[in-house]
């Protein structure tokens, strides 16, 4: 019984994470337009996570596809650059920032090639992050893992990241608790030195115009 409950929660949790591929035919572009027939797509990741971008391309007469693997950090980190790639590419890297990682695509045709005539390549693309990542079946040969123990290193690789994730929450929560406490804080004081020059400004045109007053005899 126990057993059984353990394999519906690790199969509960494996179906959770699966991801499903992006396939997608990418039109050929001349060099000079290179950046208008760029096709990205975009993840965001934490920092130190392991991801993994399967590309598989298709064929395609006289297109040279490029790959470029790239994160927007303050310094853009580099994760991949590759030019005329085909069939299957696996690219596994860690990341080194909390960033959004662009994964781009570019089709280019020869010199004497014209765009309109429609070529194409097919482009099938992937991406498992974290848990996702991790070669299992590379794992279980090594340590020579049974099937169950096999799946319950799956369930810990999953709640160590699930866990990892709530850290970095309850993390960005407590900035952000700071943040608006020293906001608050700022705007009563703002609002307190606004009232006491308020006042003192209506103190000082009252004082002003009664002397004015007097001095003009319209007031005793």
């Amino acid at each position: 019984m126990l057993r059984a409950c353990l394999i519906v929660l690790v199969v509960t949790c494996l179906l959770s994470s699966l991801t499903s591929a992006v396939k997608f035919d990418l039109h050929a572009v001349a060099p000079a337009n290179i950046e208008s027939g760029k096709r990205c797509l975009s993840h965001y990741v934490p920092k130190d996570t392991l991801v993994l971008a399967t590309v598989n391309v298709g064929t395609g007469y006289n297109q040279r596809v490029d790959l470029e693997i790239v994160d927007d950090a303050e310094t853009p980190n580099v994760y991949a650059k590759k030019k005329g790639i085909s069939g299957e590419n696996k690219n596994a890297f860690n990341t080194l920032a909390n960033s959004v990682v662009h994964t781009c695509f570019t089709n280019v045709l020869p010199e004497g090639f014209n765009e309109q005539q429609g070529f194409s390549r097919s482009i099938e693309f992937d991406l498992n992050i974290g848990a996702e990542a991790v070669d299992f079946d590379k794992i279980a040969k090594t340590e020579k893992l049974g099937p169950l123990e096999l799946e319950l290193r799956k369930l810990e690789t999953i709640v160590k990241e699930i866990v990892g994730e709530m850290n970095y929450l309850k993390r960005r929560e407590a900035r952000m608790r700071d943040t608006n406490e020293s906001t608050n804080e700022r705007v009563k004081w703002f609002s307190l030195l606004s009232l006491f020059t308020l006042i003192t400004l209506g103190t000082w045109q009252v004082l002003y115009l009664r002397r004015f007053f007097r001095r003009k005899r319209l007031i005793d």
